[in-house]
């Protein structure tokens, strides 16, 4: 008991030297489902879910002396669906390249395809009697341009700072909302004084310039300042922008702005024009200082199962407000408020840099996890881990021999109980387990299948040099779906960019380039294995499966120009495109606010557990322990 109480008398002393409020530390209190008064269901105007209509996102890339074909399998195919591929060209009746059905993949390649000509590919559904045609791609094949990207040409020679993919015009394909410049200031940091300002831009699939709005000086230059999201928010098959806004602020002196109207913006895809807004929660000070009070972000989730709501957020460190909004009939109606103060000391202070809407409780209806607290679908806090701000977050079906979804946390907050990374239980927040020794700030991780020889997806993280306050650590670590330590420093990948690019259920590393770097060279490599994927340039901006089969796409940016990076490695199975998916197809709407994750699936997506025995183990390095940390 005495050094509990000593214990308690240091955290007291370190906490008050940072001004913090004692209720963010949650082993003051214990970790407690929270007590509220119940709120109405959310019921939305839409009778079944809305969805995307796809088209098939028919792709064609040069594979050498071949051509790659590669397209979408849709929720709407009947079980066993098969496929002819066609081509023609100018002069030239229509060849029927497929002798039989393709019944086992989505793609094809064409062994001789017409070089120095306009040719156009399409396929078409059926067995025995042919059924719909799909849209028609033109190709010019040169054996001497093996260009493997598509190309959206910017209107300056600039690079986005983050992008957003939508359906604009409602043809199937999917569009490109950008903000720039690629520059970003931290309401922590140094703020901007050289006046500049961020615009968002449009442009349809096949690069086709529409629409730039300038978000003036109300909105400074940085992602906590800037969210914005590309929905169909009101179901009309036409994506909308929804982005803070900030009618009449201007910016002090020194660069900040801390008065002003803030807003939520709706524009129309097509033509930028603000259709309405909505108040965005208003500036308070029990967020805390400037630094607090400016984090903001923003997210769709379908509350009722059916229709998307916008999610308006502000608050990570201290106190959290979360706002749902509906848009239908060109204006907003809010749905609920939520505000952290209301609830359970734990509540507070759980925050992380992205939010993620999943049905964790199994009812049809997505809940909001803003960070260790998760917000039911009714606007009332479900549960919370009390462990603190995490850095990054996955949910997912990490471990596939247990029932339901899991959560993986990189906190962010010293942690001298063993979470520091640690698995909980999506549905209850039940801690499964913990990393077992003092973490100072885990600020890096991604959860994903690496190692076929082991069930579930292996779990990635690393310490941030530059500690918490207290104390440095550049440890890393890499753990199974179970939490038992496979790899500690030597031999544990990076955790920031992983994609599912060759014919595999085992996700590749994407090296290089970082988040804001020039013209870098880009490689994708499997763990342990080799290089899949090259001659890839750009900072990366999104990693999504925009187009062609199930397998992801890598959007770069170089000065000037956006590039979508497709794989041309022939396929060994097929699945519905990720997209109709309804977790993965929110974690790429929420990619253009926040920091950036690598999207997850719904379901478990990796090496089946049960042909885990077929593979050979790898031979990971020595686990050694850091005395500074265990």
């Amino acid at each position: 008991m005495k050094n509990i109480l000593l214990f308690l008398g240091a955290v007291s002393v370190f906490s008050s030297t940072l001004a913090q409020d004692p209720r963010e530390r949650h082993y003051l209190y214990p970790v407690l489902e929270p007590q509220h008064e119940e709120k109405p269901k959310v019921e939305g105007w839409s009778d079944e879910r809305v969805e995307e209509k796809l088209n098939r996102g028919l792709i064609a890339i040069p594979a050498e002396d071949k051509l790659y074909l590669s397209w979408r399998l849709l929720k709407s195919d009947p079980e066993g669906a098969s496929f002819h591929v066609y081509r023609s060209m100018e002069g030239v009746a229509k060849e029927k390249l497929t002798t039989q059905p393709i019944s086992e993949t989505t793609d094809f390649i064409d062994q001789d395809p017409v070089a120095g000509k306009e040719v156009e590919y399409w396929i078409v559904t059926g067995d025995g009697e042919e059924g719909k045609a799909s849209g028609r791609i033109k190709v010019k094949f040169d054996e001497n341009d093996q260009k493997n990207y598509k190309s959206i040409k910017l209107q300056g020679d600039y690079k986005p700072q983050k992008i957003a993919v939508a359906d604009l015009n409602g043809d199937g394909e999917y569009d490109y909302i950008i903000k720039q410049p690629d520059t970003s200031i931290d309401p922590g940091g140094r703020p901007n004084t050289d006046g500049t300002t961020y615009k968002l831009e449009a442009y349809l699939s096949d690069g086709t310039f529409l629409w730039r709005k300038d978000l003036g000086p109300g909105i400074e230059p940085g992602i906590w300042y800037s969210p914005f999201v590309a929905f169909d928010l009101d179901g009309d098959g036409k994506a909308e922008v929804a982005v803070k806004t900030a009618l009449g602020a201007e910016r002090d002196p020194d660069g900040r702005v801390r008065d002003g109207k803030e807003l939520v913006s709706i524009l129309d895809g097509m033509t930028g024009e603000e259709i309405t807004n909505a108040p965005w929660p208003e500036r308070d000070p029990r967020y805390g200082d400037y630094n607090r009070r400016n984090r903001h972000q923003m997210g769709v989730a379908f509350l009722d199962g059916k229709t998307p709501s916008l999610l308006v957020a502000r608050g990570t460190y201290k106190l959290m407000t979360l706002r749902a909004l509906e848009f239908q009939n060109d204006s907003l109606t809010q749905q609920w408020h939520w505000d952290g103060d209301e609830e359970n000391p734990v509540i507070r202070h759980q925050g992380a840099h992205g939010m993620h809407s999943v049905d964790v409780d199994g009812d049809g209806r997505d809940e909001v996890v803003l960070g260790a607290v998760v917000i039911d679908d009714n606007g009332t806090a479900l549960w919370s881990t009390g462990y603190g701000h995490p850095d990054k977050v996955f949910v997912t079906d990490i471990d596939p021999t247990r029932p339901g979804l899991e959560i993986a946390y990189i906190q962010e907050d010293w942690n001298f109980e063993g979470n520091g990374v640690n698995m909980v239980d999506a549905k209850t927040g039940e801690t499964l387990w913990g990393i077992g020794h003092k973490t100072y700030h885990v600020g890096h991780g991604m959860v994903a299948d690496i190692d076929p020889s082991i069930p579930g997806l292996e779990f990635m993280a690393a310490e941030d040099p530059k500690g918490n306050g207290n104390g440095k650590s550049s440890d890393k670590y890499l753990l199974s779906a179970k939490g038992e330590y496979l790899a500690r420093n030597e031999g544990v990948p990076g955790q920031k960019n992983w994609i599912f690019w060759d014919a595999d259920l085992l996700r590749e590393e994407i090296l290089g380039g970082g988040y804001n770097v020039g013209n870098d060279k880009l490689e994708i490599k499997k763990y342990a294995g080799p290089t899949v994927g090259e001659n890839i340039r750009g900072s990366i901006k999104m990693i999504a499966d925009i187009y062609g089969d199930w397998r992801e796409e890598l959007i770069t940016a170089v000065p000037g120009e956006i590039r979508i990076y497709s794989t041309n490695i022939a396929a060994e199975d097929r699945r519905l495109t990720l997209m109709q998916d309804p977790v993965y197809r929110i974690e790429v709407a929420h990619r253009s606010m926040g920091y950036d994750q690598s999207p997850v699936t719904s379901y478990y997506l990796g090496v089946p557990p049960e042909d885990a025995e077929e593979y050979e183990p790898i031979d990971y390095p020595e686990v050694k322990e850091n005395p500074d940390l265990d």
